[in-house]
């Protein structure tokens, strides 16, 4: 036999390593390089977008400047061919095709016309399609109307020249010998200056916008299309430049915006890795931390749960045993011990058969010990016989669990032992008590029951007496019906056979003797507790209603017991309408089949039960009434479940009828087989 296992060391208890800087130097070491990686990275980010921002500008600059060389190249243009016509007379065709030749070599400008001092259109290169009548639109006349009077040339607001364009009209003013003579204006294209002025690597770079003061996008240039340009929600100020476009003015603003530069991927990922890996290193100094304190105050605990275990241990009574796999006991607990008689000693190690099993119940023991190895064992716990090291038995009830090491293995089965002996002992001395205490109920309802059994027989004993007289005197008087004294006979015969059920029933009832369970009507027992209970409920005016349908299944129970059980709760019903008015006074009786079960109800109008009587309603010896003896309900109960059933009550709810008040006692058993397979 292997010794028992010696019990764990103790740890020697030391002080708690204090807290010093140089364990939190590696955290601080890692926030620091993590601060200055971010700052660095801010400060790269920063100075890359003031220089795009820079570069921004000066391109802008660049652009808004040979944007203005080419319109001064394109006005100067326009000023020689309004001093040509202001000098002498011009003839059309010569006109038109010098103005052909300045459209056709400069594209910026859209169409000239030549305008007379009355703004109406002399000619136009390219024609217009309108006859004329564009010539006067409202910017026109504005600016024609400046030219004349300031004598310089004018600038018109933009408008619309087409559905995909938007121009600006230049109107120089025509003098002939000091006196004007009419006006010659460019149009000029914002889409074809963009076109022809703006390079293609500022393109590549930037989108360039020509805005009006009202936010209206007159023309642009770009490759592709920019999130937050002017055509869309209001640009980046970041990467936006905005210059006054003047002349033309009227509002007119030039709009760089730049494109958004590629991410760094190379630097984004390099980033990320650093901060993963910086990140990594202080979750792994925080993890060494915490489980370097865990450690410690697990070694701390330790000790305490010993000692705490050993005093557990050592309080108990109820016996723990535990068992390996094949059935070998690896440990005791001293109220184990104490229970068999035997030490830890004498136990650890030992194998089936056990030194505490009984010799004449060796195969029992041997069964239930391969139902608990196979994983069988009851959750309701195993009952058993055992006997001490001094020969003394004793009854035990045993529940088995799996025993569960740390890496959620089975290594065995823990089982708890608890001595139940005194407590069977009680429940049989208890039974007894219970068995004398309905017989005793039985005899107090027969004595309650006389007046009843006198009532019910002076009806028949009353008619036999007088079909007995009668049909003496017929015989005496020798005149006499044979059919007639015969019938008198027989119905003298059907009330002494009456008479002769009611004290067999009684007879019945206060027998003492064992429960006969077989099946019985429940609505033929019903009717003879009505009937039983006929006298009390005309003397107090109650009327008692059954509702049973013929067609109830049977029932397994003890007819007797049964009685016993309605007899009660109809007669607490009865009593309980004492002081109830006795038009309302009404016992009701109804029996019905619900979810496989019988259900009976039984309703009063009474006085009900309170609250804080309801708790206590079905405790032995409480009663509310004066002379009771507190047993009638507990028996009920007792019955009940002795049937397998249940016992309950409920406040009563206003009803159909109208009445209110009083209570429902209810009561369920169970339908015999044979009934609710024919029922199926």
């Amino acid at each position: 036999m292997p010794d028992q296992p010696s019990p764990t060391p103790q740890p020697t208890a030391g002080p708690r390593p204090a807290r010093t800087v140089p364990h939190a130097m590696p955290i601080v070491a890692m926030v620091l390089v993590v601060v200055l990686l971010g700052a660095f990275l801010w400060l790269l980010q920063r100075n890359e977008r003031d220089e795009e921002a820079l570069a921004l500008i000066k391109d802008a600059l660049w652009v808004e400047q040979n944007l203005h060389f080419q319109l001064a190249s394109d006005e100067d243009k326009l000023e020689r061919l309004a001093e040509a016509l202001g000098r002498s007379e011009v003839d059309m065709r010569q006109f038109a095709t010098m103005a052909r030749l300045v459209v056709n070599t400069n594209p910026a400008i859209e169409r000239l016309l030549w305008l007379d001092a009355q703004g109406h259109a002399t000619l136009a290169e390219p024609p217009l399609s309108d006859g004329g009548e564009a010539a006067e639109n409202p910017t026109r006349t504005d600016a024609f109307r400046i030219a004349r009077s300031s004598g310089l040339r004018a600038y018109g607001a933009p408008y619309r020249i087409d559905a995909t364009d938007h121009g600006f009209d230049v109107a120089f003013p025509l003098h002939r010998d000091g006196v004007f003579v009419g006006m010659l204006v460019g149009v000029f294209s914002f889409e074809q200056m963009l076109t022809h002025h703006v390079p293609w690597w500022f393109a590549q770079r930037y989108q360039l916008e020509v805005v009006d003061a009202a936010g209206t996008v007159l023309g642009a240039k770009s490759r592709m299309a920019v999130p937050g340009s002017m055509a869309g929600p209001a640009p980046d100020p970041a990467r936006s430049h905005v210059i006054p476009f003047d002349p033309p003015g009227h509002g007119v603003t030039l709009v760089a915006t730049a494109y958004p530069s590629d991410s760094n991927l190379v630097r984004t990922i390099l980033v990320a890795a650093i901060f993963a890996l910086t990140g990594s290193a202080l979750w792994s100094l925080w993890s060494l931390r915490r489980h370097i304190a865990g450690r410690l105050r697990a070694e701390e605990a330790l000790r305490t749960e010993h000692a705490f275990r050993k005093a557990m241990e050592d309080s108990l009574t109820v016996g723990m045993r535990a068992r390996d796999l094949e059935g070998r006991i690896t440990y005791v607990n001293p109220a184990f011990c104490r229970m068999v008689g035997l030490s830890a000693a004498e136990l650890v190690g030992c194998g089936p058969p056990m030194p505490y099993w009984l010799p004449d119940e060796l195969e029992r023991a041997e069964a239930a010990f391969a139902d608990v190895l196979a994983g069988r064992a009851p959750e309701i716990g195993l009952e058993m016989r055992f006997r001490r090291a001094n020969g003394e038995r004793f009854d035990a009830l045993i529940y088995e669990a799996p025993l569960i090491d740390a890496n959620g293995r089975q290594t065995g089965w823990m089982g708890s032992v608890l001595d139940i002996t005194e407590r069977k002992r009680s429940e049989d001395l208890a039974r007894q008590q219970q068995e004398r205490l309905q017989q005793t109920s039985r005899l107090i309802t027969m004595g309650e029951m006389a007046s009843t059994l006198a009532h019910e027989l002076n009806q028949p004993l009353s008619a036999i007496a007088s079909y007995c007289t009668g049909s003496l005197n017929r015989l005496r008087s020798g005149r006499f019906d044979t059919d007639e004294v015969a019938a008198a006979l027989e119905k003298l015969a059907a009330q002494a056979k009456r008479a002769g059920l009611v004290v067999r029933r009684i007879h019945d009832f206060v027998r003492k003797r064992e429960p006969n369970i077989a099946p019985c009507s429940l609505a033929q027992v019903l009717e003879d507790c009505v009937g039983l209970t006929g006298a009390d409920a005309a003397r107090l005016g109650v009327r008692v209603e059954l509702d049973a349908p013929a067609d109830l299944p049977a029932v397994t129970g003890d007819r007797i017991l049964l009685q016993q059980l309605v007899l009660n709760l109809m007669r607490n019903g009865i009593e309980a309408m004492a002081r109830t008015p006795r038009a309302d006074r009404r016992l009701t009786v109804t029996v019905r089949v619900e979810d496989g079960v019988m259900l009976t109800a039984i309703r009063d109008r009474g006085c009900g039960v309170t609250p804080d009587v309801a708790d206590r309603l079905f405790s032995p010896f409480f009663t509310t009434k004066r002379e009771g003896m507190g047993m009638g309900l507990n028996i009920c109960r007792s019955i009940v479940e002795h049937h397998h059933g249940r016992l309950w009550f409920e406040p009563a709810v206003v009803g159909a009828d109208g009445a209110a008040g009083g209570s429902r006692f209810l009561f369920t058993l169970p339908i015999h087989a044979h009934a609710a397979e024919a029922a199926e």
